[in-house]
């Protein structure tokens, strides 16, 4: 299963972002980006997938207008972003980025004035201010921290914080880089049910993460960086099915689709051109080659013991 490095030759009419042969070196001469090529469908779930200095979080800041490309281009809805202050301002109303590391987000007293503080900049008016930060802490879940100072949180609760600043700003797009590192199994559930509900309510997202399990069975479509290089992209069952991509790029294959291998090459499960993307859909799938098998036989026997 071939999976080709991303080319772009005309943006689509339903791309919100792209980056073109996009290429971006700090001052230190560390070469971070290396022609990089990527479309972003609005309203999809996009994740970036890379070990540590992949050049992720610098291809986020690209897409916010944060740093500008050394070489190439970046795109909003097929047009070229431009620099000024204007476009920039309107280009991160629409796009907006929550950091790694929370407290790079936060700096207000409390909770509240932090998360006014987007909506202030954008000049909307104090009854306006209010009702968007007040949806903002509801989405999140976090109306009771409202006057709490934002040093005495934990670090969930301050990473809800800074995703309620962005959506106060009501952006169209949202990039969350790594937003369950370092949160337990609980938390992360959380996170991704607010995800869920953001995803519902319209926005296109964009992540990055290690989670390997997470990244297949959330994503509409996955892209690949190595050293700087967009190595790979596409569907989460092409790019995850590749064992020889994974391996290269030192990525795992998601347990899910571990189980779901061993079991077709037993002949436990009928191998479908659609591996399951969760747990409910490889139970399902046992589920129904259960009830396809006769009671007693070698498989059924086989899949009752696992």
């Amino acid at each position: 299963m071939a999976v080709k490095e991303p080319k772009i030759s005309r943006i689509q009419k339903d791309s919100i972002l792209a980056v073109e042969d996009l290429s971006f070196a700090y001052p230190n001469g560390l070469q971070v980006l290396r022609g990089v090529c990527m479309e972003v469908g609005k309203g999809s779930r996009t994740v970036i997938l890379g070990a540590n200095g992949a050049g992720k979080s610098t291809l986020f800041l690209h897409l916010n207008g944060i740093l500008k490309p050394q070489q190439g281009r970046a795109f909003l809805e097929g047009r070229p972003i431009a620099y000024d202050r204007r476009s920039l301002a309107e280009l991160r109303r629409k796009v907006g980025i929550v950091f790694q590391d929370p407290d790079s987000q936060l700096f207000s007293v409390n909770v509240f004035q932090d998360i006014s503080f987007g909506p202030m900049n954008l000049k909307c008016s104090p009854s306006e201010v209010r009702d968007r930060v007040e949806e903002a802490m509801e989405l999140t879940q976090i109306t009771g921290l409202r006057q709490r100072p934002t040093h005495q949180l934990s670090y969930g609760e301050k990473k809800r914080v800074a995703i309620a600043g962005v959506l106060a700003m009501n952006p169209e797009v949202i990039i969350l880089d790594e937003p369950t590192a370092f949160l337990d199994p609980a938390l992360v559930e959380d996170m991704m049910a607010l995800l869920a509900n953001l995803h519902k309510a319209g926005n296109t997202l964009i992540m990055s993460t290690h989670d390997m399990d997470l990244a297949y069975r959330w994503a509409d479509q996955c892209y690949v960086l190595n050293q700087g290089c967009m190595v790979a992209g596409g569907l989460p069952r092409d790019i995850f099915m590749n064992k020889e991509l994974l391996k290269e790029n030192n990525l795992h294959i998601p347990w899910i689709l571990k189980v779901y291998s061993e079991l077709a090459s037993r002949g436990l499960f009928e191998e479908v051109c659609q591996p399951p993307r969760s747990e409910e859909q490889l139970f399902a799938g046992l589920s129904k080659q259960e009830k396809s098998s006769r009671m007693g036989s070698p498989s059924l026997r086989a899949i009752s013991h696992l």
